[in-house]
């Protein structure tokens, strides 16, 4: 595979060929798009119908954000999609209007958490648009975000062989038609180079569909595709398009904890602007454009609030498309934020994509977010890796980041609760269950705390390492 990217930034491919680009960033999305809405809308007590009403909201509010980001915001190929950095403020919501064993008017949880998206992306916007993002970036070396970025990869294994694990052959299949097509066809034909996912989702789920057509798997089978979403949604929606939940509520207690999220969420974009403009063979982005592009990712969730869906961020697994495909044109994204947008309008269409069998997600999963953290390592090594000092902090900021949120997960949520104040304890969970939030802020403590130099840090070119004799 050849190292130079095929179309840059500012490169328009064909229209035809751009469409199956964007075409495969979207396929790419939907399982962490449809996943998000899946997971919130049955603990909610929604029915099909409105669950089938979320993921088109979701849809909707993805395209407006992405279009928004790729346009005005850091202009680079970046889709916008539901981030997992709030899912525990969410919970935490929904388990506060939905107690267990009362009965509740389904999707009552979902003006509280419009409202404290709406709030949160006022926050964010600030912090965008004030430069204050953008001058972070001078006190952040490669010690610091090779290990965030780093664990944008890592902090998503259990949506790697857990869900591949739904069945395992199948999950087999797509990682292996996604190495085949991208790394060993793809040297003697331009069409596995450049649209390996698209050729390997397709080629999974044809066997997932032919399976079943055999009768090899049953109904309830995870490889099979699943067209029930597909029966019950509408073809075109309009009259539930603006606040489908209705009017925003306000509570000072959920604001917080969503606010927390924005916080983790704005460090993993940070991350995910250096691994896609390096991907997209653009160097590293000017504080300008990490400015605009988190005060767009502002706007784009407050849209998000008002459209119906959940706050959105950079998607981390297509950053790891660009690297596998060399497509790095804007052009590309930009079109697929419209195709979300018509998905999100014509129901029926988005509930077919979000057909895709999970082992076929899974398997696509555990390829990307590996190729995620090996950026990370590559971002690191700018940095003198034979520098005890960068490794210390490197090492201690990586390991901290994977093991203070698997503590908060198995008992440390719950002795903060004990210990801080109402609010603050939200702030701290929120934090610490976030493995990029905890790197960065170790990463940036220490690495401005110890001496070193400005080319030992990795911020001014360093001489060629050589091993000594």
């Amino acid at each position: 595979m050849h190292n130079k990217v095929i179309y840059g930034l500012d490169d328009r491919p064909p229209l035809g060929k751009a469409v199956v680009l964007a075409m495969q960033h979207v396929l790419t999305m939907f399982g962490s798009t449809v996943a998000v809405p899946l997971l919130l809308g049955p603990a909610m007590g929604m029915d099909t119908a409105a669950i089938a009403l979320l993921i088109s909201s979701v849809m909707l509010c993805s395209g407006i954000a992405t279009l928004i980001q790729a346009t005005f915001g850091s202009r680079l190929p970046i889709i916008q999609g539901v981030s997992f950095s709030f899912l525990a403020a969410f919970f935490m919501i929904i388990a506060t209007i939905h107690p267990e064993g009362e009965t509740v008017t389904p999707g009552a949880a979902m003006p509280y958490i419009a409202g404290a998206i709406l709030v949160g992306a006022v926050f964010e916007i600030v912090v965008g648009f004030s430069g204050l993002m953008g001058q972070i970036r001078k006190v952040l070396s490669p010690v610091v975000v090779g290990p965030v970025i780093m664990l944008i990869g890592l902090a998503l294994y259990s949506a790697g062989a857990p869900i591949a694990a739904s069945h395992w052959p199948i999950s087999i299949l797509t990682m292996v038609l996604i190495t085949t097509f991208s790394f060993i066809w793809a040297r003697h034909h331009l069409i596995f180079q450049m649209f390996p996912m698209l050729l390997a989702i397709v080629g999974a789920v044809s066997v997932c569909a032919l399976c079943s057509l055999l009768g090899i798997f049953g109904p309830g089978h995870p490889a099979r595709p699943n067209l029930d979403a597909f029966e019950q949604a509408s073809w075109f929606r309009l009259n539930d398009v603006v606040l489908p939940w209705g009017m925003p509520k306000f509570q000072l207690g959920f604001i917080v904890a969503v606010i927390a999220g924005y916080l983790a969420s704005m460090i993993e974009s940070f991350g995910d602007y250096h691994a896609c403009k390096q991907m997209a063979g653009g160097g590293d982005p000017t504080p300008e454009e990490i400015s605009r592009g988190i005060g767009c990712e502002g706007i784009g969730c407050a849209l998000t609030g008002i459209f119906g869906g959940f706050s959105s961020t950079s998607y981390s697994e297509n950053v790891g498309l660009i690297g596998l495909t060399k497509v790095g044109s804007r052009y590309v994204v930009q079109l697929g934020a419209v195709i979300l947008i018509l998905l999100g309008l014509f129901g029926k269409f988005g509930a077919l994509a979000a057909a895709i069998p999970q082992p076929v997600v899974g398997g696509l999963y555990c390829v990307m977010f590996g190729l995620i953290s090996a950026v990370g390592i590559r971002q690191f090594a700018r940095a003198e890796l034979s520098s005890d000092r960068n490794l210390f902090i490197g090492g201690f900021a990586l390991f901290m980041g994977i093991s203070v949120p698997y503590y908060f997960a198995n008992g440390g949520s719950e002795a903060v609760e004990a210990t801080f104040i109402d609010g603050f304890d939200d702030v701290i969970n929120a934090i610490g269950q976030t493995g990029m939030a905890v790197a960065a802020i170790l990463g940036i403590t220490l690495d401005n705390l110890i001496p070193g130099t400005r080319r030992e840090r990795g911020l001014e070119p360093q001489e060629p390492f050589t091993e000594p004799s």
